[in-house]
């Protein structure tokens, strides 16, 4: 039996706390650092995404994970100029795998904070020295180049946990678990996603060009590995804005949709000339922009808040002004891991620029959702594949 202790459970009164094989090898070796059992969940269901969306795509892919469920997911598509600033990445050549996780990062930066990342590929020197300088609790990728190792062991004061997966690692289609003390055992969730799940389009408008099938594809594999309830908006080979763990279907709608709207906010003139401080850290201007765009930005502008932060008063960005800016949004793909009960949530979609919907379908409302996409011009597949993840 091959075993790991581990720092301690999910939380540190929970003590002893281990990982194990009954038979073989762990398909993982430590590299650096203690993992932690939070840790491990996180690593290995990123480890699964990453691995997928590279089938799926044919893309180096990254994930960016927190409390076992996806802050960013994304794959290699080439940043416009405008998302190199918003990514804190202007003017440097970034290679594939560096991209998806700039990409899968820049998805929602607050929530990837301390995050876990998973990459489909090689670890290169340029990734880890963009790791190097974010807040993160740990990486697990195939490999790593000498230079990347090298960089990633002085992160955290040389604590920085580094996994290195086996990617030949199969494991057995029953899986278990035990909750107060009772086993319980299934089959693993091993359906592929492809472009066969998007056949079945049910909507007046049925083209779906393959920039947003992929996008598509990208959102479905993202939410097999989000805590349900879960919705995942996507554009340009990433999620712009994942709802996870919502008892409300519709309630996760319009916290995925929320979140999209602020990285198409983040965009904006009026947030990309905001004249922060030079000292003022990358989190501390992720959190000001935060709050910038929210309802309480007048905590920000206070005469007291503001010199700390900018050079000068920024001019508020008024309601009215931020919903032209996110009306020019367009293109927008959306997946949901079940199928949407009503048309409230194609409602909420449309506002964030959905023009593409996958979705379960089987709903006794279905004519209700496929009305309300058609009266928005919006193209919807019914996948008839439930993707809940507990």
């Amino acid at each position: 039996m091959d075993t790991l202790a581990l720092k301690y459970g999910c939380n540190p009164n929970q003590k002893p706390a281990r990982v194990f094989m009954e038979k073989g090898a762990l398909p993982f070796a430590v590299l650096n650092g203690t993992p932690g059992y939070i840790n491990l969940l996180d690593a290995l269901n990123a480890w699964q995404l990453v691995g997928e969306l590279k089938e799926a795509t044919g893309l180096p892919a990254a994930a960016s994970f927190k409390h076992v469920s996806p802050a960013g997911a994304a794959v290699s598509v080439p940043l416009s100029g405008t998302l190199q600033k918003v990514y804190f990445v202007e003017g440097i050549d970034l290679s594939p795998v560096a991209t998806a996780y700039v990409r899968a990062r820049g998805a929602d930066r607050m929530s990837s904070y301390g995050d876990f990342v998973a990459l489909s590929d090689e670890c290169d020197a340029q990734t880890a020295s963009f790791l190097q300088r974010e807040v993160s609790d740990g990486i697990i990728a195939p490999s790593y180049s000498e230079a990347a190792l090298e960089i990633l062991k002085t992160k955290r004061k040389g604590s920085y946990l580094v996994l290195q997966m086996d990617p030949a690692y199969e494991p057995k289609p029953l899986e278990r678990k035990q909750v107060f003390g009772v086993w319980f055992e299934q089959q693993r969730n091993d359906v592929k996603i492809t472009p066969a799940c998007l056949a079945d389009r049910p909507t007046k408008v049925k083209d779906i060009p393959e920039s947003a099938q992929r996008d598509l594809l990208i959102a479905l594999i993202t939410l097999k590995y989000t805590q349900s309830n879960s919705v995942c908006y996507t554009k340009d080979g990433q999620a712009i804005g994942i709802g996870a763990g919502q008892q409300s279907r519709v309630h996760c709608t319009r916290l995925a949709g929320d979140k999209a709207d602020r990285w198409f906010l983040r965009q904006s003139p009026e947030v990309l000339r905001l004249p922060f401080k030079d000292t003022v850290r990358r989190p501390d201007r992720d959190n000001a922009i935060d709050v910038y765009l929210g309802d309480e930005y007048e905590d920000l502008l206070a005469e007291s808040a503001w010199p700390q932060v900018f050079t000068e008063k920024p001019p508020v960005f008024t309601r009215e002004a931020k919903q032209k800016w996110l009306a020019t949004a367009q293109g927008v793909s959306l997946g949901s891991d079940a199928f949407f009960p009503f048309g409230d949530n194609i409602e909420r979609a449309h506002k964030s620029g959905v023009a593409y919907i996958a979705q379960t379908g089987g709903s006794i409302r279905d004519d209700n959702v496929i009305e309300t996409c058609d009266r928005y011009g919006i193209a919807m597949a019914f996948t008839h594949i439930r993707l809940f993840h507990h």
